[in-house]
């Protein structure tokens, strides 16, 4: 299944933009509860104005609010930028960690945005268990464990460690494109002859193609046999 996932998705990557790890972790902060494209939408202006972790400690709280608020619980992601900020300015010279242990020490970063700044920002290998990366996971057999720390270290034992930051950028693509909640995908999925669920969702080719979404679709058809 990981082979299948490497030739399903070879360009897979973190879908939040950004150009420096500050910005990165900023990034990650703002997706809690909203989709990729939406912090997408917010960050240029956020990132043109807020430069450095002093520029968001030393923030106008109403100002940050309102270029957050399409992001939805605005005002929380307000605070945690201001305590971010002033945090790496007070404990890290202003400079984003490089380490697990000190970036959950971070207000609003749990092991989650950590392993992404890991992974994306530093090339330290990472698994990144999100709702998508949680679900398939489980889905797939590959853990029956439901807490995420649970989870990265049991897929972590699977997969050599070196793959890890792909192996989540590409599970969590597939979440996304074909393996959705409630409405897998199933018969048009390059995955299917090694799933354990195949036929949680539509099986026939037609219907199930209709699910598929993403750039990479009609690849992803195509790799289905007929």
């Amino acid at each position: 299944m990981k082979r299948c996932l490497d030739e399903a998705y070879p360009n897979a990557h973190c879908e939040l933009d950004f150009g420096t790890p500050l910005e990165l972790i900023v990034a990650v902060v703002l997706s809690a509860q909203t989709t990729d494209v939406r912090v997408n939408s917010v960050t240029p202006a956020l990132f043109a104005k807020y430069r450095t972790a002093a520029d968001y400690a030393g923030a106008d709280p109403v100002e940050l609010e309102e270029l957050l608020r399409p992001t939805g619980f605005f005002r929380a992601k307000a605070r945690s930028l201001l305590r971010l900020g002033a945090e790496l300015v007070e404990r890290f010279d202003g400079e984003v960690p490089r380490t697990l242990e000190e970036l959950v020490t971070l207000p609003g970063v749990g092991r989650k945005t950590a392993n992404v700044v890991l992974g994306n920002a530093f090339d330290v290998p990472g698994i990144t268990v999100d709702t998508h990366f949680g679900r398939l996971v489980r889905r797939w057999g590959w853990t029956a464990e439901e807490d995420p720390v649970k989870v990265e270290h049991a897929v972590g034992a699977l997969i050599p460690r070196k793959e890890w930051t792909m192996l989540s950028h590409r599970v969590i693509f597939h979440g996304r494109r074909i393996c959705h909640a409630r409405k897998p995908a199933c018969g048009a999925c390059p995955l299917a002859r090694d799933c354990p669920a195949f036929g949680a969702g539509p099986t026939e080719f037609p219907e199930a193609a209709k699910l598929v979404k993403g750039p990479e679709r009609e690849h992803l058809l195509a790799m289905v046999p007929q």
